[in-house]
């Protein structure tokens, strides 16, 4: 009675040796080495970019670390880092409320300003705009200026723009003034 359960062991480990030597069998063809490199996708082709312009210079934090203010430059409400570029002007031309985010737009490119004041929301249509003296494109949009909506401007607001992030702009008198100027202005 033994021998049958080391028969059946016999069995199993010939079975065993046999499906180990089928496993065997011949490999199958691989891709040669040249075709490509073991680093990328199957059939991947390697191109060249044209080279680009460099990216604009970092741009001051949207809040300046409070260092921000309005000053009057003119007919223009400039609000910024004494010293450094504007970061947001205001202006009135020919009854017209111009409004400037000093960032880099592309051409042809438009978008919606979006000001959230104390008591609104207002959206303004903004296109890239090239400005004399100015190397590009930056936002450049406009509003009538008899418009309620331009009082948005008379108090502190945050500004969001595509590609411009958040601005955290505070209270002044320049900004009231520009703006008290256009709606008493005759187009």
């Amino acid at each position: 009675m033994r021998i049958l359960p080391l028969f059946r062991h016999s069995i199993a480990v010939a079975a065993l040796i046999v499906l180990s030597a089928c496993s065997q069998a011949t490999p199958l063809p691989q891709a040669s080495a040249d075709a490509q490199s073991d680093d990328g996708p199957l059939d991947a082709r390697r191109v060249t970019l044209p080279p680009v312009d460099p990216l604009p210079a970092p741009q001051l934090p949207t809040n300046a670390d409070g260092k921000a203010v309005w000053a009057l430059d003119g007919d223009t409400a400039r609000f910024g880092v004494p010293g450094a570029g504007a970061m947001l002007t205001l202006s009135c031309t020919a009854g017209r409320l111009l409004i400037t985010r000093p960032i880099a737009a592309e051409l042809g490119a438009g978008a919606l300003f979006a000001i959230e004041g104390q008591h609104r929301i207002v959206r303004i249509p903004v296109d890239a705009t090239a400005v004399p003296g100015q190397r590009g494109y930056v936002w450049q949009g406009s509003l009538d200026g008899a418009d309620a909506d331009t009082d948005v401007f008379t108090g502190p607001f945050t500004g969001t723009l595509p590609g411009g992030g958040l601005i955290k702009v505070s209270a002044g008198e320049p900004p009231r003034d520009v703006v008290k100027r256009c709606h008493n202005a005759k187009p």
